[in-house]
């Protein structure tokens, strides 16, 4: 593929401004697939854990440099958007935390965290078991 690309000299500004506008794009991408994984539109055999996301990195890495910086920021932001889920022990969850304080006038009960941060880690265990699964399971298929 980068064989395809035409290398286009810009301005610092012009520079600045491209890569946040594909900064937002690949922002959006990420943001749709979490929609669709939540309301059941996507399946989740599409989650990859960090064998796959290895040999995806070494696949775009063979093709040229730009397609494994792409497929990096790519990574990066789904990473970044995934912390801010308002999972509890994710960032997103202490922003969500603090949001309730907010709109209480008041902390969340030490219980309520509690039992939230056991929900969070029960989910973020679910989606790490889930991800190794198709891992393995896209290896021995």
């Amino acid at each position: 593929l980068d064989e395809w690309r035409v290398l286009v000299k810009k301005q610092p500004l012009d520079a600045f401004l491209s890569a946040n506008v594909k900064t937002y794009q690949l922002t959006m991408l990420n943001l749709k697939m979490i929609q669709k994984m939540i309301l059941g539109e996507a399946s989740v055999k599409q989650i990859s854990g960090p064998i796959s996301i290895a040999d995806y990195a070494g696949k775009t890495a063979s093709v040229g440099l730009t397609s494994f910086l792409s497929f990096l920021a790519l990574i990066s932001i789904g990473l970044g958007l995934l912390n801010l889920l308002p999972i509890p022990l994710l960032d997103g969850g202490h922003l969500f935390f603090y949001l309730i304080e907010i709109l209480k006038g008041s902390p969340v009960s030490q219980t309520f965290q509690q039992i939230s941060i056991k929900v969070g880690l029960l989910v973020i265990l679910s989606l790490t078991f889930v991800a190794m699964y198709n891992d393995f399971s896209r290896l021995l298929s």
